[in-house]
């Protein structure tokens, strides 16, 4: 099939090429009459603007790539939103990759991007090995990775301070009157041993027993919340509380939780990480601590966005305050 040029319009329109062109380009040269006449003109034939040219010419594809590790994952698919939403009110379009759980997999989109010619990656990391994976590719397009503390990598990236998160919300059930608190959930990344050093942090100067249950999987979904949650359940509940490491967590232990008639609140306090969106759902009304996920995704495509337009070089290292957000998961103790 035949795809419209700008010379069909032309042709269509009467006019010459050069005035298809201005008229599109927005020139002031093209009275306004003119300008709707031909843009109406190229929507009932079907132009579409050739991008791939476009981009040899001015040497730029106003094309961001954005790799996410589970575009499945509640907290991902809304930081990509954000991102979309921002990148596009910057007329940025954005190329949405699934690096999935494989570091092999995440380099491979990683260069598919490149050989796209995007003009800049933004990519939320599997794990610390993704910084050393990809660096050799990292380095040769404006890159700002997004909801990974990479500590003092020289790379920039955009986070929450996770650490800050746990210690808030296990000072908050600590204010509760909960003097048992388990910690349940991952910590394969550093976002996650962060979130465990805030938990521990707060337990020292409270002065409370630090309790893990450890997760066995590589990422969090409420899926492999329950299974965890199953487990953990077969054995003797003496906790009053749990801190999950993420919501997805969070709701697999409601659901265990639930199948096995343990209440929550009533049996167990609940408090989650993220505040993904169906965290607030009618009966679940989960008590989490709260990224700025918009914030972090404007930031993240303002700090891409500086470096391909001004060639900034260097580095920045932007951490964000986490909030907590009460509901109803969590209760005070007598």
């Amino acid at each position: 099939m035949k795809s419209v040029t700008l010379k069909d319009v032309a042709k269509a329109a009467g006019v010459s090429y050069a005035t298809v062109s201005r008229a599109l380009s927005g020139s002031p040269q093209i009275g306004s009459d003119t300008r709707e006449r031909i843009i109406k003109l190229c929507d009932e034939m079907g132009y579409t603007t050739n991008y791939v040219a476009r981009s040899m010419v001015m040497k730029k594809t106003d094309l961001i790539g954005l790799v996410v590790p589970s575009v499945d994952n509640q907290f991902m698919s809304e930081l990509a939103y954000h991102a979309e939403m921002s990148a596009r009110a910057h007329g940025y379009n954005i190329m949405l990759c699934n690096s999935g759980p494989d570091l092999k997999q995440e380099k491979t989109v990683v260069k598919l991007l490149l050989g796209r010619q995007v003009d800049g990656i933004l990519i939320v990391p599997q794990g610390p090995q993704t910084y050393e994976n990809i660096r050799a590719y990292a380095d040769q397009v404006p890159t700002v990775f997004v909801s990974e503390n990479l500590r003092d990598q020289p790379q920039s990236y955009v986070t929450v301070d996770n650490s800050r998160g746990t210690y808030i919300g296990t000072k908050y059930l600590y204010e509760l009157g909960h003097r048992d608190i388990l910690y349940f959930g991952r910590r394969h990344t550093t976002t996650h041993q962060l979130r465990a050093e805030g938990y521990m942090r707060a337990c020292q100067e409270l002065g409370l027993q630090q309790r893990f249950f450890n997760s066995e999987y590589s990422r969090s979904s409420i899926n492999n919340g329950y299974q965890m949650a199953r487990d953990l359940f077969s054995r003797p509940i003496d906790y009053t509380a749990i801190f999950a490491s993420t919501d997805s967590h969070a709701l697999g232990v409601m659901r265990a939780a639930d199948e096995l008639r343990i209440d929550i609140p009533g049996h167990l306090s609940l408090i989650g990480f993220d505040n993904i969106p169906s965290a607030e759902l009618p009966r679940i009304e989960l008590t989490t601590i709260e990224q700025p996920l918009r914030e972090m995704a404007v930031q993240a495509v303002d700090m891409l966005r500086d470096k391909i337009e001004h060639g900034t070089q260097g580095y920045v290292h932007q951490i964000l305050l986490p909030g907590l957000v009460k509901r109803g998961t969590c209760r005070t103790l007598d």
